[in-house]
Formats: C-alpha cells, sequence, structure tokens
C-alpha cells in the first residue's frame, strides 16, 4: 500500500471560467488557476470539472515554474462534492514530470474563487 508524506500547502486564485457542452447533454467547467505551492514556486494550472455542481470528477493539467528556475509539468484526475453555499472539497492524484506522485487535498471557495488546501507526497 502507498504511503503519503506532507508536503506542504497550495493556494490559488481562480482567474478564467469557460463552459461548454458535454457528454450526454452535460456541462463542462473548465477553471483556470494561478497560485503557489510549496516547493513548486508560480502555479498555473487548468481543471475541467463535470457532473452536478454537488458532485463529480475533474481532470488537472499544469506548470509550475520553480523558484530555481526550473519546471515541472503535472497531469491528474480528482473529485469534488458540495460542502455548503458555494464551496466544494477536492481531493486528486497528480503525476509530475520529474516522476513523482503527489495527492492533494484541498477546498474551492467559489464566491471568493480561491482554491486552498494540503500537498502529500505519494511513495
Amino acid at each position: 500500500m502507498a504511503s503519503r508524506k506532507p508536503a506542504g500547502d497550495f493556494s490559488f486564485k481562480f482567474t478564467t471560467l469557460i463552459t461548454s457542452p458535454g457528454p450526454g447533454g452535460s456541462v463542462l467547467n473548465q477553471v483556470a488557476w494561478e497560485g503557489t505551492a510549496t516547493g513548486f514556486g508560480a502555479v498555473f494550472t487548468t481543471t475541467t470539472y463535470v457532473g452536478s455542481h454537488k458532485s463529480g470528477t475533474f481532470s488537472e493539467c499544469g506548470s509550475a515554474f520553480m523558484d530555481n528556475g526550473d519546471g515541472l509539468d503535472g497531469i491528474g484526475q480528482g473529485t469534488f462534492e458540495s460542502i455548503g453555499k458555494n464551496r466544494w472539497r477536492t481531493a486528486d492524484f497528480i503525476q509530475i514530470s520529474d516522476g513523482r506522485r503527489l495527492s492533494k487535498e484541498g477546498e474551492i471557495d467559489l464566491a471568493a474563487r480561491t482554491w486552498k488546501g494540503k500537498v502529500f507526497e505519494i511513495s
């Protein structure tokens, strides 16, 4: 069984929302985020959500521009669920271009347009 080690925090701000038709009459919500994550410097990521406004799944694809000048990319997927008025709890896994696997647990505040939470390294 894989173990996970705390690796820090992330804090993103919602910059753009694009909606488009999805499968089976659903609506895809694609959100561009920017912010920081411990050990990753400036992070720019895009998530695409499918499901109801209460729960569903999402994909994530992003790039990090680290303080030392290096760059990393990541691709992942996760789930979201409503935890109150305009708030979603998220959980996702990301494969990083340097070979590491990460998980994130967070909370999206739709009214404040923020996504904040914890990052874990999976071994």
